[in-house]
């Protein structure tokens, strides 16, 4: 049973309604402009009709039309109190814009109609506002009921944490009622505007958005009417809680939201919300991600290794003492001295990966600056390999190092991308440094003879049988839920695996052929590397008997 959601004590709850019709240039949404307003965070933004809760809320569920409590909680994952949000959205919507969702017709099946005398309603929009009446008087003396049948549930956000005034805020859509005029209420608002998504977004329109805007109009403007929009947002399983995040990127404020490759890293070093976490991964930064764990980034950027190779210090937790850098990355003498100057301590180990060249080399000029021994497996098979690495410690796989009190690293043998990589599991994190075995956001290339399939995809299995609850990659920032990330990447490749099988039974075929059939998702320019792969893949279909080559050309068995 799914616990209730219950919002942050320190968040306002809050509602909004998109309201939508089709216009000339296809969907339209309604829009306000807000007052110049110091000390107003929200000064001069353009957003949607809405405000907060108001306890009046509660007590116009009698006069609505449409779900009750129990069903819109349970829509919104709530205990209770979910028409509040629904209630207070037509309520806000009434007073800042003057259209109302209500109708003077009972009957369950009848539609949404205008409000019997808008020239009647009016003077109730400053009445709501001011607090001098309620919806349940306006209803009453109207003899009105809102009209909640259209109503769609569209979004949950929630401000980050950190920010001097927190909303927890739902987000309906509903399509606009015929025969209302909207108008400005010229105290919140100043300019109202139905708009499309694309010219609300539009630079040269200029208006300024909120993130939670800016993000609900990209999703809009994927739409060409009402009718497409709503239904699309009728038939999603569910509406999950968007909490952006506060952070850095290019020494400037930003915002990160869930999704995006820096999000789960920012939360863990700055769970309070201060701001100071960095979005971006910049060379010869030193980023404590713990307080064992520092991490600099080589100055190698590129197509394979994305921002560059992350370098990790791992040492105590608390007071003196000494560290162990994993993957020194490529020789480098600004990052040796980026390694050098980011180390609280002296540094005792280098651990290694494995052993391709944008990892391992920088082993040498670390090993002679600081004395300390390498460790690490060497290679099956040289091509490719970093031909200056010879390791004081061979390491295989099952060894315990304990680097100091309260840190301990496991060793794991993790075959695949490269015949001797290791990843080492910080047991007392629960966090795994995974070099390039799992990367983020991308699948590693698997590149025979030294690269193996079948003993990549059993090594990764193998993981799901360590207690996990990060992983650091060689690229890319910490990666949260493990077994969800290492369970999708074995459902990838054998997906992958699936389609290069189809492609060999679809005739016999040389791999230039079949990588256009098996890799026709990815771009033409990456098919070269991406034959590596195939070929891992068809070495392994071939090791299970189901293809053979003969020459260079493949073909299924028994064909």
């Amino acid at each position: 049973m799914t616990t209730p959601y219950t919002p942050p004590p320190d968040a306002r709850r809050a509602a909004s309604l998109l309201l939508l019709r089709d216009g000339p240039d296809g969907l339209e949404v309604l829009m306000q402009r807000r007052a110049e307003r110091d000390g107003d965070m929200r000064s001069g933004v353009a957003v949607f009709p809405g405000g907060l809760l108001d306890p009046g809320d509660r007590a116009a569920h009698a006069h609505c039309l449409g779900p009750d409590d129990a069903r819109m909680s349970a829509l919104l994952g709530l205990a209770a109190g979910g028409l509040d949000y629904a209630v207070a959205a037509v309520r806000e919507t009434f007073e800042e814009v003057g259209l109302l969702l209500a109708s003077a017709d009972p009957q369950p099946g009848g539609g949404l109609s205008a409000a019997p005398d808008a020239a009647a309603l009016a003077p109730w929009r400053l009445r709501l506002h001011g607090g001098q009446a309620s919806l349940v008087d306006l209803c009453v003396q109207n003899g009105l009921k809102l009209d909640l049948r259209g109503l769609v549930y569209y979004s949950h956000w929630l401000t980050p944490p950190g920010t001097p005034k927190r909303f927890d805020t739902r987000f309906f859509a509903v399509r606009a009622p015929d025969g209302q005029v909207a108008e400005v209420d010229m105290t919140e608002a100043v300019e109202l505007m139905w708009i499309t998504p694309r010219a609300a977004l539009s630079p040269a329109r200029g208006l300024k958005l909120l993130t939670v805007t800016e993000k609900t109009l990209e999703e809009l403007g994927r739409f060409a009417t009402a009718d497409e929009a709503l239904a699309f947002i009728r038939q999603r399983p569910s509406v999950p809680l968007i909490m952006p995040r506060r952070a850095l990127a290019g020494g400037r404020p930003a915002v990160v939201l869930p999704g995006e490759y820096a999000y789960a890293e920012v939360a863990r070093v700055d769970p309070a919300g201060h701001g100071k976490a960095h979005a971006d991964l910049q060379a010869g930064r030193a980023v404590r991600l713990s307080p064992r764990i520092i991490r600099v980034t080589a100055p190698n950027p590129g197509v394979m290794t994305g921002p560059g190779t992350n370098s990790y210090l791992v040492g105590p937790a608390e007071g003196e003492g000494g560290w162990t850098v994993i993957d020194p990355g490529p020789e480098s003498e600004p990052h040796l001295q980026a390694l050098l100057s980011a180390a609280p301590g002296p540094i005792e180990r280098i651990l290694v990966t494995h052993t391709h060249r944008d990892h391992s080399p920088g082993c040498i000029s670390l090993a002679r600056a600081t004395g300390a021994p390498v460790m690490g497996l060497h290679p099956r098979h040289a091509h490719g390999q970093d031909p200056t690495f010879d390791p004081h410690t061979v390491l295989q796989g099952g060894e315990r190092l304990v680097l100091g009190a309260g840190t301990t690293l496991d060793v794991v043998h993790t075959p695949g991308h490269a015949s001797n990589h290791l990843c080492y599991h910080l047991v007392e994190e629960r966090l795994l440094f995974t070099g390039d075995h799992v990367m983020q956001g991308s699948t590693v290339v698997i590149n025979p003879p030294d690269g193996d399939m079948a003993a990549y995809l059993a090594a990764l299995e193998g993981l799901l049988a360590l207690d996990l609850e990060w992983l650091a990659p060689g690229h890319g920032f910490l990666v949260a839920e493990p077994p969800a990330v290492v369970r999708a990447l074995i459902a990838h490749r054998l997906r992958r695996e699936a389609k290069v099988a189809a492609a060999v039974a679809a005739g016999p075929a040389e791999l230039p052929v079949l990588v256009g059939r098996a890799y026709d998702d990815v771009p033409q320019a990456l098919h070269g590397v991406a034959s590596r792969s195939l070929l891992a893949h068809l070495l392994k279909l071939q090791g299970q008997g189901d293809v053979q080559c003969a020459g260079e050309v493949w073909s299924a068995v028994g064909r």
